[in-house]
Parts: C-alpha cells; structure tokens; sequence
C-alpha cells in the first residue's frame, strides 16, 4: 500500500488499515519535511506562539509504516502500478490519493515577500514574527481562514483590515441572511471589515484597491480559498472533476483500479443531497479513510455518504456547521442571531433538515446532526423555537 499525501486524511488511512487487520507494507509519502500534523492549531495556537507545533501522535515505526518524508509526488502511472516521485519512482500494489487541497494565490504576488498564505506548518512559522512585533497587517478574504487569522492577529495585538470582494462574509458559503449577523463581530474585535471591493494590487507599503485606496499593511495575508493539490495528475487518466478533485464513487474508489482518494482532493456522490460533494474539511478527512481501509482490506464498506460537519473559531465565538444546504431550503431561525448564542437550520421542501449552523448553540449542532442523518422530517415551527430541543422537533 502506498499512501500519497501525510496530512490528517493520509495518517488516518495509514492507521485505519493496521486497524482493521492489513498486515502487509504500507508506505507513507509526505511532501514536507515536517512530521506529519494537524492543521486546525496553525491558525491559532501554533500562530499565536503558544505551541511549536501539532504533531500527530503516531508512532509510525511501532505501526509498521515507512514514512518518507520530503518526497513530493510528481506523477501516477496505474498501467505500471508506479507513484512518480521528486526522489523516483514508487511501485504500489493499491494507492491511496490524499494529497489534501492547495490554497489559492492573489494573481502577482506569488514570491511577494510582504504576501503570506496560511495552509501548512512553515507557513505559520513565517507569519508568528508579524504577530510578535504587532504589525499593521491586511487580510485578503473573509472566509473561515480570514476570521480565524483576524481573530489571532487581534488577540496578538495587530492592527488588521479584512478586505473582502463579495458584499458580505463568507459569501461562498452562506446566503446573506445567514452571515449579516456575523458582520458586526469584526467591528466588536476592532477589526476594519471592507467589503465590496476587490484587490487590485500589492505595492511596496500596502494594497492598491480596485476603487483606488492605498491600505498600509505590513503584511498581508490571503486567504481566498482552496482546491484539490491534483496537478500532478494530468496525463494519468484518473479522472477529475470540474474542480479538480478527483471523481470517486460511493467506495471512494477512482477511475482507475487500485486507485483510492480521501480528504480535500475528492469529491464523492451523496445520495442524502442527490449530489457529488466536495468537503474541505477535517472531519472529512478523519471519516473517509476507514471506508477506504475498509474497502482495501476486502471488506464490504457501507457507502461513504457523511453528515458534513466543521467548525471555526472566531471574534470569541464557536461556530459549526453540519450538513449542506441549497438555495431552495427554508433557513429557520433559532434565537436571536444577533445575540450571543443562536442557531440556523435548513429545511427542504420536504421538510427534512438539511442543516444546522450554531453559534454557541452545541447540543443543536449534536442533535441536528443526528437528526440529519436520519432523514426523519421535523416540522419547521417546532425547530423556530430555541427552547424545543432539536430532537424533539420532529413533525
């Protein structure tokens, strides 16, 4: 077994197959020289100075996996069963993609040295300097990695701006209605929040807007989202899709035999949503691989079709998400959203919850996630009063 890819989705994999019985080698690839980690403590406890790292607690020879560090995965051959490598070539029986998404770069600014992304352990390591000595620092994105950086950055003492080119926060993720209520903690937290206007540029002292403001920054740091790290797949055969992640099946099996992916650089169809997903985040990087190892080990898996589920912390607050919502849902609201804790809910026209987003608000994630799961219809006035549990709203 070969693995490619030491994040969260990789380890786990690794791990799952020694649990559930496969004896035989197992050869873990991870492109950065750093044993593998974590990667949720990086935005905040590794970039505040408070932990040097997040480290898996693995112990990789007592498990029986050869970890190889350094070693970049720059090509797949399934015709030969070979993994093309920046230190050549690795022959695999099975292979297991988990090679984990890339953030995006602001267009011209890759080698700007005042320009910073937020995604692996080095990363961090570069911008706890800028947090230290308290500098003036621009945020390009007001998605789930601007906040949290925000959020450090303030605590840190910073003078932060967040620039973002939609009208609201997390515009990719929420409607309007969901996130104007966030709009204000950014304000609470004394953090500048422009939003409307897009980045035209980054000079020597700061970023040039499209309406022509010079923001001074010392720093900026950018966080405009993600995609699936596959390049290296191109002329392989395994199939991609409109994202660039790659095209799995309920096994989370690829186009080609002996070919798995897991994590960030997979899209699988969900027969609860009736679509493909592509899920970003660290619980689903924790729960595909044990279908994965499942499947690789000769057993006989359940589909791979999860509640979604991830969380943020932000501004002093502790926000999560569980399920996937479209456009047509019904957006129910528990609480006030403008006071300290509350809850929104998706319901479908057929009255099933889709799901929950909870601010402060635990036992509704828990208890909507299960509900979820379950398909069980609830009845939307039943879930608009926060003091019925959510478990008890069903119709």
């Amino acid at each position: 077994m070969v693995i490619a890819g030491a994040g969260m989705a990789g380890v786990q994999t690794a791990v799952a197959l020694r649990e559930q019985g496969y004896a035989g080698p197992v050869t873990l690839l991870g492109a950065e020289p750093h044993p593998p980690y974590d990667r949720p403590p990086l935005s905040k406890a590794v970039l505040l100075g408070t932990a040097e790292g997040s480290a898996f607690d693995v112990d990789f020879p007592e498990l029986g996996v050869e970890l190889r560090l350094g070693v970049a995965v720059t090509g797949v051959r399934p015709a030969a069963h070979l993994v093309d490598t920046d230190a050549g070539p690795v022959p695999y029986t099975a292979l297991v993609l988990a090679t984990g998404a890339e953030p995006l770069a602001l267009p011209g600014t890759r080698d700007h040295p005042a320009v910073h992304l937020l995604r692996t352990l080095d990363d961090a390591t570069r911008l706890r300097p800028v947090l230290d000595d308290r500098r003036t620092v621009v945020v390009v994105g007001a998605g789930w990695i601007g906040a949290e950086f925000a959020t450090a950055a303030r605590q840190a003492g910073c003078h932060v701006t967040v620039v973002e080119a939609a009208g609201r926060p997390l515009a990719g993720a929420l409607p309007a209605e969901a996130a104007e209520p966030m709009v204000a903690w950014y304000a609470e937290a004394g953090v500048e929040l422009r939003t409307g206007v897009a980045v035209s540029r980054v000079e020597d002292h700061g970023v040039r807007l499209a309406d022509g403001t010079l923001l001074p920054a010392d720093a900026v740091v950018v966080g405009i989202g993600a995609r699936p790290a596959t390049g290296f797949l191109a002329g392989s055969g395994i199939a991609l899709d409109a994202h660039g992640a790659v095209l799995a099946d309920g096994l989370l099996r690829a186009s080609v035999p002996d070919v798995h992916a897991v994590g960030d650089c997979v899209s699988f169809p969900s027969a609860r949503y009736g679509r493909r997903l592509l899920v970003h985040h660290w619980d689903n990087a924790l729960q595909g691989p044990r279908t994965v190892a499942a499947s690789l080990t000769g057993e006989e898996p359940a589909v791979y079709d999860p509640v979604p589920y991830f969380w943020s912390e932000q501004f002093g607050r502790f926000v999560q998400y569980a399920g996937h919502h479209e456009a047509e849902d019904r957006l129910v609201h528990r609480g006030d959203p403008h006071g300290p804790a509350w809850s929104i809910c998706w319901v479908s026209p057929g009255g099933v919850l889709r799901a929950v987003l909870t601010v402060g608000r635990p036992r509704d994630l828990t208890q909507g996630r299960r509900l979820i799961a379950s398909g069980a219809p609830v009845s939307p006035g039943l879930v608009a009063d926060p003091a019925v549990p959510l478990k008890s709203a069903t119709a």
